[in-house]
């Protein structure tokens, strides 16, 4: 028992503390990769409610499309990208391997796969944009494929980040269960 007051023990000068306990690495490694990636996800709901935003003004007409762009293609599918990240949400707390998984891989389909088919979809504009300085649709007044670019590149970011942080975070789960079954 520790004492509160008195003099400290004779023999001890507070260097002692190499025989104490420590937090195993992979639990600090479970704590900081979900940390990370609930940062992340936020900052995915930001993004998607930006596309989220254009897409329903757009189709609701609450503004001239000379103000907001008609939606490209590639918007639509990336909306199902909310899922991913409500699914890894749900494996964080018990620590659900897989749920974790599903969301790995709904992720790629859904975040990765819509950005990269935008990328292909709209590179023609981008490059008359570049070449021409000609383009022929806003978002207030800038133009659309760069503000959706500048968009795209923000989010490649963070989807790429939020699977690498959650295959971290799954490598660190597998070796929390190995270590169990060996006791």
């Amino acid at each position: 028992m520790a004492s509160h007051v008195g003099p400290r023990a004779a023999g001890t000068d507070g260097s002692d503390f190499k025989h104490r306990e420590k937090v195993a690495s992979h639990y600090q490694m479970s704590a900081s990769s979900k940390s990370e990636i609930k940062k992340l996800t936020v900052v995915h709901f930001i993004l998607w409610i930006l596309v989220a935003a254009q897409v329903t003004v757009t189709h609701l007409n609450l503004v001239s499309h000379d103000l907001v762009a008609m939606p490209y293609q590639w918007e639509y599918p990336y909306l199902l990208s909310l899922f991913p990240s409500f699914i890894g949400a749900l494996a964080m707390p018990k620590n659900n391997i897989s749920y974790l998984v599903i969301s790995m891989i709904s992720a790629g389909l859904f975040s990765v796969a819509p950005l990269i088919f935008g990328a292909m979809e709209m590179f023609p504009l981008a490059q008359q944009l570049y070449r021409h300085g000609k383009a022929y649709r806003f978002i207030f007044g800038f133009s659309a494929v760069s503000v959706m670019y500048l968009l795209m590149v923000i989010a490649i970011q963070v989807h790429a980040l939020q699977i690498y942080y959650s295959k971290k975070l799954l490598d660190a789960w597998f070796n929390s269960t190995l270590e169990k079954k060996k006791k």
